[in-house]
């Protein structure tokens, strides 16, 4: 029941306030990993010592959550913090609605800008159906990672376990490269990370279907997913886009390389008002899991 309530009032924290503006911890963190690997990413086993600066990085952090979530009296304050500030719900519509309103003008120079800050493929030349294709894959895989998975790993170990999760996921997107930099140093923490969202993600992706077309995002996530590259991006993503009845994925150019990705889901081309209803898709399922996550604490505790 206590984890339930904390959940909700972190989600809560969130949607009131957003993301910190000034001194978000993790932005000092990132500082901090990128000197790490400066001073561990040379020589000779380097995924080694890909594997010890992730350990470096991650685990006092996980222990010091642990401490300050057992303080007593304010245990449970610094918990709500601590998830509040590894969730980004509110980030994900303050990033994604402007380009939904720039291709609503028809301003498709600024969904190209807007849309730029949420993905990594290059959108200079994209065409108003793939930015909005491509907006609406970045918040269902956001959603995930962003969002749901911070949401499980509270729920199974507490402060700590969101802490955990949220720095992996962080270095993941630091290191997690597969260039010639990062190939054998990064390989820690891209695997690290795949494990640690392998659970949440078919999670997601059942949630998901749950909350849309059920049928079409089961047989989306079965068919397409395993064709992905992402073993945990392909099931979110076949099956949020089964479930709002689009078609994602497809070729797209990543640092000046052309990908032909899979075709994810089914139906219609993305369009504007797809990119709402991903965002309604992943609202709808916090509450869901808020509300799952509160009959369990009352069931359990009965």
């Amino acid at each position: 029941m206590l984890t339930g309530l904390l959940m909700a009032l972190a989600v809560l924290l969130d949607l009131l306030l957003g993301e910190p503006r000034r001194a978000h911890p993790l932005v000092a963190f990132g500082r901090m990993a990128d000197g790490l690997e400066r001073w561990m990413n040379r020589g000779e086993r380097r995924q080694l010592r890909g594997l010890l600066a992730w350990l470096l990085a991650v685990v006092p952090l996980t222990l010091l959550a642990w401490a300050l979530a057992s303080l007593p009296q304010i245990g449970w304050l610094l918990s709500v913090l601590l998830l509040y500030l590894a969730i980004g719900l509110r980030s994900l519509g303050e990033h994604a609605q402007p380009v939904a309103l720039a291709l609503r003008a028809g301003d498709l120079s600024q969904a190209r800008r807007r849309v730029s800050y949420m993905v990594s493929r290059q959108t200079a030349e994209l065409d108003a159906t793939a930015v909005a294709a491509a907006t609406t894959e970045s918040v269902l895989e956001n959603g995930s990672d962003a969002v749901f998975a911070a949401l499980f790993w509270f729920a199974v170990l507490g402060a700590p376990g969101v802490v955990l999760y949220r720095l992996a996921n962080t270095l993941d997107a630091m290191w997690g490269y597969r260039n010639e930099r990062f190939q054998r140093f990064g390989w820690a923490a891209a695997r690290l990370d795949d494990a640690l969202n392998w659970l949440p993600a078919r999670l997601v992706a059942l949630t998901y279907g749950l909350l849309g077309n059920t049928c079409q995002a089961w047989s989306c996530w079965r068919r397409q997913a395993p064709q992905w590259d992402s073993p945990n991006a392909g099931p979110v993503m076949a099956a949020g886009a089964g479930a709002l009845n689009v078609r994602l994925g497809g070729a797209a150019i990543y640092h000046g390389e052309l990908h032909e990705r899979p075709l994810l889901g089914a139906g219609r081309p993305a369009a504007a008002d797809d990119i709402d209803r991903a965002l309604r898709l992943v609202r709808q399922g916090v509450w869901l899991w808020l509300v799952v996550a509160l009959v369990i604490g009352v069931v359990w505790h009965a």
